[in-house]
């Protein structure tokens, strides 16, 4: 069945080039690449986020609720109609992320998101897609923003639920949103910034905890949604003011 859910802390930390190298070389001698990091190399992910006319979930969970949710479509690479495509409706309550997601093709997918023709087959999860038809009516959401990134993503060798991800180039848009367009958009992060991610289901590996107090590395608030929600709201102030 065509269904993945997860449950676990996601835990952020932002890194100059010079961390993130040791940061790295330390990595591959405890984890290794995950399915879609070929060779070690980098991969794209894409996605789109779903949100209200007004913006009511991003400014929801940029005040820091207990509890916060998000809906986004996701695909790896730069899809066609047929590629797999994922939609995943991601929860947080207090720290644990609970992360839900079926896979269909992104013509389903967007048919399903944006037109509300539900998708149809054995390998979908019925549970899961009632949550998002749930989701979907209850906020009257609409596709709101483009955000790519190129991702480098590893999982322990003793512990495979352990997990670290680096993302860099992260870009964003408000228009042209379709996941076949490519990845393009403004730049998150300054260059020569990695945002790194540990994904932790039991416990934390005593190396990285080592690895993290010897480069005095400390978590970080920091969200893909939120951070252009904020830059969009800083550009239409400042359109204002010149007018």
């Amino acid at each position: 069945m065509a269904i993945e859910v997860f449950n676990r802390y996601e835990i952020k930390y932002l890194l100059d080039t010079e961390t993130y190298e040791k940061v790295t070389e330390a990595v591959l001698k405890y984890m290794r690449p995950d399915k879609y990091c070929r060779d070690g190399a980098y991969y794209s992910i894409c996605n789109i986020y779903y949100d209200t006319s007004t913006d009511e979930i991003i400014r929801k969970s940029i005040s820091k609720p207990i509890y916060k949710e998000k809906l986004r479509l996701r695909s790896y690479g730069k899809p066609d109609g047929s590629s797999e495509a994922f939609v995943e409706i991601k929860k947080k309550f207090k720290k644990t992320v609970n992360k839900r997601r079926t896979t269909m093709t992104l013509d389903e997918a967007v048919a399903y998101l944006d037109k509300d023709i539900r998708p149809e087959g054995d390998n979908l999860n019925k549970q899961v897609l009632a949550e998002i038809d749930y989701f979907k009516q209850f906020y009257q959401v609409m596709p709101k923003v483009y955000i790519s990134y190129d991702r480098r993503a590893y999982f322990g060798i003793d512990d495979d639920s352990f997990r670290i991800t680096f993302d860099n180039n992260i870009q964003a848009r408000r228009e042209d949103l379709d996941l076949t367009k490519g990845a393009y958009g403004k730049q998150l992060l300054p260059s020569g910034k990695w945002l790194m991610e540990a994904k932790i289901s039991g416990g934390t590996p005593c190396w990285f905890t080592k690895l993290l107090s010897e480069l005095k590395l400390y978590p970080v608030s920091f969200s893909k949604y939120g951070t252009e929600y904020r830059m969009h709201l800083k550009e239409q102030i400042e359109s204002k003011e010149k007018k």
